[in-house]
């Protein structure tokens, strides 16, 4: 059985050379013919719109930046809807909005088309490595059918439960990552202002509680260094992320006032034209406020990491 695959870019496109790997035979479409080419080197054929993937394969996976993409690749002209066919799986690994995902499944469903969403965390480095969780949101028994196929993509693909739900656990898990982000900043700038070298500071907190459980460990990417270029996951995604997951607050009238202070700062930066940078650039943010620089030598960042007693 052909597997379609949709949007090659930074993940989807390590994400498909792991299923070619694995031993799927994929048909590919990406706005980008050029990022297809290790693809096609690989032995995947090529299509030319969604619709073409749709016709040829059972199954489908789309990666794609976000909400607008996904709807208009799902139902616009020559898109995924005019092609798959009653039986078919489509699995959307973007990270999305569950509403609409939940909106895409009624659609599909009166076609005998079963649609999950199957958002990914794991980074470039994951997506790459298959180190990377996959949370799945539909019908399980074509999780279970397709479990094998989601395995050559990832090593911890999970069943969420019904469609929406890996949408939401992403959102989630990556709201909480920002949200954390946001607090460090603040606590961080208090601690330099009062009085103590950021390193210093860095290193005695570690050995808390919280410490412990590695919580500050992210700060040694882009924040104790102050570098946020090449960036590892862009602000403009980060902060779509959270636009998402505030959106869902308002929905089910969950009050999230750090949520929108999360997304206040994002948008922020945005302005800054930092939306190309690492999505940790926002944080800089708040060091401009307290009017503190932290700005440690690396060696010094892999001091503190590999001091642990």
């Amino acid at each position: 059985m052909k597997i379609g695959f949709i949007g090659l870019g930074t993940m989807g496109g390590r994400i498909a050379l792991n299923a070619i790997k694995g031993g799927a035979s994929l048909v590919v479409h990406d706005l980008d013919p050029a990022a297809a080419a290790p693809h096609l080197a690989a032995g995947a054929t090529w299509a030319e719109t969604a619709r073409d993937v749709a016709a040829e394969a059972g199954v489908v996976f789309t990666s794609l930046p976000g909400p607008p993409e996904v709807e208009a690749v799902a139902l616009g002209e020559d898109g995924l809807l005019s092609g798959l066919g009653e039986g078919a799986a489509w699995f959307d690994l973007t990270t999305n909005s569950p509403t609409l995902m939940r909106q895409l499944h009624g659609v599909f469903a009166e076609r005998g088309v079963q649609v999950l969403d199957a958002p990914v965390s794991g980074g470039p480095a994951g997506a790459e490595s298959g180190r990377m969780a996959i949370w799945i949101g539909g019908d399980e028994a074509t999780f279970d059918a397709h479990k094998s196929l989601l395995d050559t993509m990832g090593d911890a693909a999970r069943y969420v439960g019904p469609i929406g739900a890996g949408s939401i656990a992403k959102l989630v898990h990556n709201l909480s990552s920002y949200m954390v982000q946001t607090a460090l900043a603040e606590s961080f700038t208090m601690g330099v202002k009062a009085g103590l070298e950021p390193d210093a500071l860095w290193e005695a907190v570690r050995q808390g509680a919280a410490g412990r459980q590695r919580t500050f460990d992210g700060l040694a990417r882009g924040f104790m260094p102050n570098t946020y270029d090449p960036p590892n996951f862009a602000l403009k995604l980060a902060r779509k992320d959270v636009a998402l997951a505030c959106q869902l607050g308002r929905e089910f009238e969950v009050p999230m006032k750090l949520a929108h202070t999360t997304l206040a700062e994002m948008t922020e930066a945005m302005n800054r034209g930092w939306g190309h940078r690492d999505s940790r650039v926002a944080m800089l943010l708040q060091c401009e406020r307290a009017g503190v620089e932290i700005d440690v030598d690396d060696a010094r960042v892999h001091e503190i990491l590999e001091s642990d007693p």
